[in-house]
Parts: C-alpha cells; structure tokens; sequence
C-alpha cells in the first residue's frame, strides 16, 4: 500500500521489491544459521536487533524504485539472521522434554505480534507512512534492550557434552539427504500455506465480496485460535502420538481445510474452514523446528535452523506468484485443488522421511 499510493510504483516495481524481500529472508536465513554457529546465538540475535534499527530509520529516505529495492533486500537479510538464532536459543534454554512447547510458546508470541501489528500499521499510517518504518526501529529497540537486559549472563540449559570426536561426526545441513528431502517438504508446505497470506484474502474479496473488515477479522480469527488452542494441543499430542503421526496428519488436515473452499456454504463455512486450517499449522510448524533441531548436532544447530528457515522463506517468493497466476488463469477452484493436492502429496512424503530419519 505504501508503494503503491505513496511512491506511485507499478505493480511489476512492487513485485518486485516484495521479491527482494523474500531473497533477503532466503540470504538471512542461510547467513543467521551460518553465524550462529560461529558466534553463538545472543550475539547474533543481538546484532540483528541493533542493525535493523538504523536501516528502519532511513527506510523512509528512498522513495525511487532504484533506491527501494536493494534496501529492502539488505534490511530482509539483517532482519532474517535473528531467525535461526532464535530457534537455536528455544532449544538451547528449552529442557529437552519440553522442546516442542517452547517452540509452541515462541509461536503464540509471534501470533501475538502478528495480530496486534497490521491494527498498529493502520494507525500509523493515518499520521504517516513514514511511522511504520519509524514505529519498527523503536519496537525493534525495546526488543534489544529487553533481549540483552534478559539473557546476557544466563547460561543456556546444555545437557550434552560432545567430544571433539562427535563433533566430526556431525552431518553438514546441506549435504544430509534426509534432512534436504524433509526441506523440500517443508517448503511444498509452505508454498500451499502461504495462500492464507495472499491469495485467500483476494478469494474473500472476489469470490464471498466480503469488505476488508470482515476479511481482517477472518484472518485474525486464526491468530485467536492459535494463540488460545496451540499450547493445549501440542501438550495434548506430544505425548499421546509420535512426530512422523502428527505431521501427517497435521498436514492432511491442512490440505481439507483448502478443499472445503470449493463448496459453497457462506460465512460460517469459511470460519470452520478457516479453524481447520489454523488446526493444520499448530500441529506441523512447531513440529517442523523440532524435527530440524533433533536432527542437528551440538554444534552445527544454527546450520539446521537456518536450512529450515530457508525453506520458509523460498517458498514465501514464488508462493504468492503461483497462487495469483492460478487463480487469475485457471480460477480459484483449480488453485484450492491444487493447494489441497499439494498438501497430500507433502503429508505422505513426510510419512516416507520421517520414517526413515528415526526421530
């Protein structure tokens, strides 16, 4: 919005710039995880935090297409670096029982953000665009001196002593077979999920006629859900069924909830579609960071993290695309097919890797 009515960008600028972000979060991604395990988890989510801040601040200052793109790109990656590092340090302060809660926890924080920001934006942007940028450099900072105030002199709960021996022995990231087929899952996943960010809401608008409010409040719909039901039902599962069964499942009942989609049964219909899909994510995302943390070593985690990450992040580049041309070429039952198709053929896949990973 802000390109569009404030720079004036075509729609070929503005897709642009998006895609510099989403190659920027793909380079942060590989870069946090790779830093990480260099320099230790505080200290690059540290940095991260502390770069970010200047670059929002002078965000405002380019106004040309020219100027705005490689910036955007440099402020993806710093930003993207903290990714990995955090993963790492939910683990690394997590007790090992717990890894998958922390992980679910870490997520409703996210949720939590993520519903209260676009509401914040909005008000923002009635004063000025320009305090968008300027309200993320200052969330940004409270985030720094939180973070560093909390975790400077604590000491991460390290339950296992490996050997110079079993260091060696450790995989690299980008050479494990396993663990790069379960990427390529992940990120199948992601590209039929992140219809929710794009295309979904533009199904609302042409398809249901729905105006942006009624939109606005299904899609924070699914952030109440996650934030109120994740934490009991990961509790629930964790213990009940294995990794490999709630993956599965979790992403078969994903893909229902796009093939509900094509039945026309108005508003309700779309809120349980939407509860059934909200239901998918909490059962495969927390399940995908421990799946990656397990299968990483000691001392090359911010490598497996920062893979996992990677795979989030390519998808969120041609997701928005495909979804778009499908709808605009072919209509928005074949895209709902072919999300709901891709979601199947990710939960067997998951059945066959995980299986094979042993965990």
């Amino acid at each position: 919005m802000y390109m569009s009515s404030e720079l004036g960008f075509s729609k070929t600028q503005i897709g642009l710039v998006l895609g510099c972000f989403g190659l920027g979060a793909v380079c942060g991604s590989w870069l946090g995880g790779w830093l990480t395990d260099r320099f230790g988890n505080f200290k690059v989510q540290a940095i991260s935090l502390m770069a970010v801040i200047p670059l929002f601040l002078v965000l405002p200052a380019f106004t040309t297409f020219e100027g705005l793109a490689p910036m955007i790109f440099l402020l993806s990656v710093v930003a993207d670096t903290f990714r990995p590092a955090n993963s790492v340090s939910v683990a690394r302060y997590a007790k090992p029982e717990n890894i998958t809660r922390a992980y679910s926890l870490n997520r409703m924080a996210v949720n939590l953000g993520f519903s209260i920001g676009p509401a914040l934006g909005g008000f923002l942007a009635t004063i000025s665009y320009h305090w968008i940028f300027y309200g993320n450099a200052i969330a940004a900072g409270l985030a720094c001196i939180v973070f560093i105030y909390f975790f400077k002199n604590r000491k991460p709960n390290v339950t296992t002593k490996e050997t110079s021996e079993d260091t060696k022995k450790e995989k690299n990231a980008y050479r494990d077979g396993l663990f790069i087929i379960f990427n390529i899952l992940c990120c199948l996943f992601s590209m039929a999920f992140f219809q929710l960010l794009s295309t979904l809401p533009l199904f609302y608008k042409d398809v249901y006629r729905l105006d942006s409010t009624q939109i606005g409040l299904l899609l924070g719909f699914s952030g109440f859900v996650i934030v109120v039901f994740e934490m009991v039902l990961v509790h629930f599962v964790e213990h009940r069924f294995t990794v490999r069964q709630i993956m599965v499942w979790g992403t078969a009942i994903t893909s229902i909830a796009y093939f509900m989609l094509n039945i026309d049964f108005g508003l309700i219909w779309l809120y349980m579609s939407m509860f059934i899909l909200s239901t998918g994510e909490m059962l495969t995302l927390p399940f995908m960071a421990t799946i990656s943390i397990k299968r990483a070593g000691l001392h090359n985690q911010g490598a497996y993290m920062g893979f996992n990450s990677l795979a989030f992040a390519a998808a969120n580049i041609v997701s928005p695309y495909l979804g778009t041309y499908l709808a605009e070429h072919y209509g928005y039952f074949t895209l709902w097919t072919v999300a709901g198709s891709l979601l199947l053929l990710a939960s067997g896949g998951f059945q066959f890797v995980i299986t094979k990973m042993k965990i």
